[in-house]
């Protein structure tokens, strides 16, 4: 057994000795996460009752890998911008395109950003790339306190030691790294920017507590929207809050769709230099699946050195964006795509190249060969990627619900939080194993167990 699973064994073991059977800790626990604002309606945030737990080698691999791939995602990301065949396989709107070529002002294509990693011992591959403000840094952060002070968590570390593992001091001090690059010469003032919704979401509600949580340390900053945003005598204001950084929670095409980009307030100031954007609006070329497309792809792989080339086929599961072509796939001669695709089915998903409600994900282990055929004929019609698919491991997780303990198994995604292309901390989220819909799903702190 390795440490991580005896480690989990023995904590589990904690939960079911006598100072810990009443469930009286859990309920200080909930009430601690209240007055902290961690909460959903009339419950916590997150129903985990254990942490996920790192050894420092795998963390120090997801460090290593991550920023490899970052780096590797923004090389690539340089190549379509100046290649036109290589940016027609990125299915860009042309109000993206024309986005993506104003100069943000600093270097980094992301200032924040994280992966989607399924990691176990000896194993790791990142399945996505998302080059936009990490759901989660705020959450995790506050939960890895508070569960650290928890009865069965002191009880555990009598025999182990534990890291917490932070986010938003180094989410903030990226910010502020990348308005020095800018020209910033003061201290700035923030507005997080996002949609306008019906209803709040679990990650709007974050963003709330982080824009307090960058005031009560000298970052004074505001929620927006689009619609609140003002641009004349080349300042950008909400009212009568002057903005310098942007710190921008809504995607570049959602933005387009629902906004004048020639017109709206943001675009001049941004075109101006005048503000700051994180991430910049050539970020979302990231976002799109289809970078993993051209990350795989043997031609554009050959400008990559010998060992970069490596890693990235170790780490990055090989994608294609979907069409009637004949493509090279993970070393084998080149076929058929779309044959290929209906007669690989348990091996494959199909991923919109957009992350978007209007279209699903197909994982073909979860399908029958009609539904994955009807599903292939749907990637061929609309903007899709094919992908090795990637199952995140499982593990079973102590779960609070309506007053009683149980164990569920549940899929453990690690996700690196990335800051200025240096992987600075992470956060696990937590999804059932059996991929059914359930709302027994969300993040849970995560740590690092260390030799005491």
């Amino acid at each position: 057994m390795n440490p991580v699973d005896e480690a989990i064994a023995r904590y589990h073991s904690i939960l079911e000795t006598e100072p810990f059977g009443d469930l009286s800790w859990v309920e200080r626990f909930h009430t601690a996460l209240r007055a902290r604002k961690l909460e959903l309606g009339d419950r916590p945030i997150s129903p985990f009752l254990r942490p996920h737990l790192l050894t420092r080698e795998q963390y120090d691999g997801l460090v290593k890998g991550g920023q490899l791939l970052a780096g590797a995602v923004d090389q690539v990301r340089k190549m379509a911008m100046e290649s036109p065949a290589l940016m027609a396989r990125m299915d860009l709107l042309p109000a993206e395109r024309m986005l993506a070529a104003v100069n943000p002002g600093y270097k980094h294509f992301a200032v924040t950003g994280l992966l989607d990693t399924a990691l176990t011992d000896g194993y790791m591959r990142f399945s996505d790339y998302s080059a936009e403000t990490p759901v989660g840094v705020l959450y995790g952060e506050v939960l890895a306190e508070e569960l650290y002070e928890t009865g069965p968590v002191k009880e555990f570390r009598k025999s182990a030691k534990l890291t917490k593992l932070g986010g938003v001091k180094q989410l903030q001090a990226a910010l502020l790294k990348a308005y020095k690059e800018f020209g910033g010469t003061h201290v700035p003032q923030v507005a997080i920017l996002e949609m306008r919704h019906p209803f709040e979401t679990l990650e709007s509600r974050e963003y709330h507590l982080l824009a307090e949580n960058f005031s009560a340390h000298g970052l004074r900053a505001v929620i927006a929207s689009p619609e609140q945003l003002e641009y004349r005598g080349g300042v950008l204001r909400k009212g009568d809050f002057v903005i310098d950084i942007v710190y921008r929670r809504i995607k570049t095409r959602e933005f387009v769709v629902h906004f004048d980009p020639n017109q709206h307030a943001l675009v001049r100031a941004y075109r101006d230099g005048k503000v700051c954007v994180v991430n910049s609006f050539r970020s979302d070329m990231a976002q799109k699946k289809a970078i993993f497309d051209l990350l795989t792809d043997p031609a554009v792989l050959a400008h990559f050195p010998a060992a970069d080339r490596a890693a990235i086929r170790s780490l990055v599961p090989t994608t294609r964006v979907v069409s009637e072509r004949m493509v090279a796939w993970d070393g084998e001669e080149e076929v058929d795509l779309p044959a290929f695709i209906t007669a690989n089915r348990e091996r494959l998903a199909l991923r919109p190249n957009d992350d978007t409600e209007e279209r699903q994900t197909f994982v073909g282990a979860a399908m029958d060969q009609a539904g994955w055929e009807r599903a292939v004929r749907t990637a061929l019609r609309s903007p899709y990627v094919v992908q090795e698919n990637v199952t995140p491991p499982s593990a079973k997780f102590p779960v609070y619900s309506y007053g009683s303990l149980d164990m569920k198994e549940m899929r453990v995604e690690v996700h690196p939080h990335v800051y200025m292309g240096k992987v600075q901390s992470a956060s696990s989220w937590l999804t059932p194993a059996a991929g059914t819909f359930s709302t027994v799903t969300g993040i849970t702190p995560t740590y690092l167990l260390e030799t005491k």
